[in-house]
C-alpha cells in the first residue's frame, strides 16, 4: 500500500479508487472524449438529417409504429412528463457510469462486458451519425416540443450545449441501447428480485422516455439496441482474442447471464 494511502484512516481508504479503478476511470473518459469529438466533427447537414427524419416517419407508417406525437400529447401536462425529463437526463450523466462503478466492486466479469460492450458501440456508432445524421423528432418539424428544455431548465437547443454534443446523432439511439445493456447487467448480478425487476425495466423507462421527450424515434430505438447487441458481440469478440482464449462450450457456460440475455434482446 502506498505511504500516502496508509496514512488515511481506515473509515475513508476504502472510499480511496485503487490504480486499477483510476485506470478505468482514464480509459472511460479518453475513450469518450474521443467518442464526443468525432461525433461533434461529423456533425451532418440540418435539411439531410430531415429528409432522413422524413424516411423514418414514413418507414414507421408504414409498419403502423409512428407513435411519437401521440406518446407525447399523452404524458403532456402530467408528473410523468417531469419524470421522463430528468430520467432521460440521467440515464448516461448518472446511470451508466453509476452502474459500472457498481459492477466494478460487485462483479469483475459482467463489468469487463458491459465496458467492452459501450466502448465497441461507441465505436459503431460514429460511422454510422456521420452516413446517416438524422433530426430528433423535436427538430423533424413533425408538431413535437423539446420538454426537456422547456421543463428542466436544460437547454437542449442553446449554443453552449450543443458545443459538446451533435443534435443530429439521433441513430442509433445509444440512451436506449445503453439502458438495456445496464439493465441486464445489473439485473444478472443481484438477487433481490424487486431490484431485478427494475433493473430489466430501465431500457423500456428510457425507450418511452427518448420518445416522450421529442428526442427519438421508434425506429432509433430499435437501431440503438441493435447497435447494443453488435457492440457486446464485438467487444466480447475483441476480449477473447486479446486474451489468447478460444471461445469454449464450458467457457460459455461459465459466463454470467448478460450473453443470453442479449440474444433475447
Amino acid at each position: 500500500m502506498p505511504a500516502a494511502i496508509a496514512q488515511i484512516p481506515s473509515s475513508l481508504a476504502r472510499f480511496v479508487p485503487s490504480s486499477g479503478a483510476r485506470s478505468q476511470v482514464g480509459l472511460f473518459l479518453l475513450a469518450y472524449f474521443v467518442y464526443s469529438a468525432a461525433r461533434y466533427v461529423m456533425v451532418g447537414d440540418l435539411g439531410a438529417a430531415q429528409a432522413h427524419a422524413e424516411w423514418i416517419v414514413d418507414l414507421e407508417q408504414d409498419f403502423g409504429v409512428a407513435t411519437e406525437a401521440s406518446v407525447q400529447k399523452a404524458f403532456t401536462g402530467t408528473w410523468m412528463l417531469w419524470l421522463l425529463n430528468h430520467a432521460y437526463l440521467a440515464a448516461q450523466l448518472v446511470v451508466v457510469p453509476g452502474a459500472l462503478i457498481f459492477l466494478y466492486r460487485t462483479s469483475r466479469p459482467v463489468y469487463d462486458r458491459l465496458r467492452n460492450t459501450i466502448l465497441a458501440t461507441w465505436l459503431i456508432s460514429v460511422p454510422v451519425y456521420a452516413a446517416f445524421p438524422v433530426a430528433p423528432p423535436r427538430l423533424a418539424d413533425m408538431g413535437l416540443v423539446d420538454t426537456i428544455s422547456e421543463q428542466t431548465g436544460f437547454a437542449m437547443d442553446s449554443s453552449l450545449t450543443t458545443a459538446f454534443y451533435n443534435e443530429l446523432a439521433a441513430v442509433p439511439s445509444l440512451h436506449v441501447g445503453f439502458a438495456v445493456a445496464v439493465g441486464i447487467a445489473v439485473a444478472s448480478t443481484v438477487r433481490n428480485p424487486v431490484i431485478k425487476t427494475l433493473a430489466l425495466l430501465w431500457g423500456p423507462a428510457i425507450g418511452l422516455a427518448v420518445v416522450a421527450t421529442g428526442n427519438h424515434f421508434v425506429f432509433d430505438i430499435v437501431a440503438g439496441i441493435v447497435a447494443s447487441a453488435v457492440g457486446y458481440g464485438v467487444g466480447t469478440v475483441v476480449a477473447r482474442a486479446s486474451t489468447g482464449r478460444p471461445a469454449t462450450a464450458a467457457a460459455a457456460t461459465r459466463a454470467p447471464a448478460l450473453r443470453p440475455a442479449f440474444a433475447d434482446a
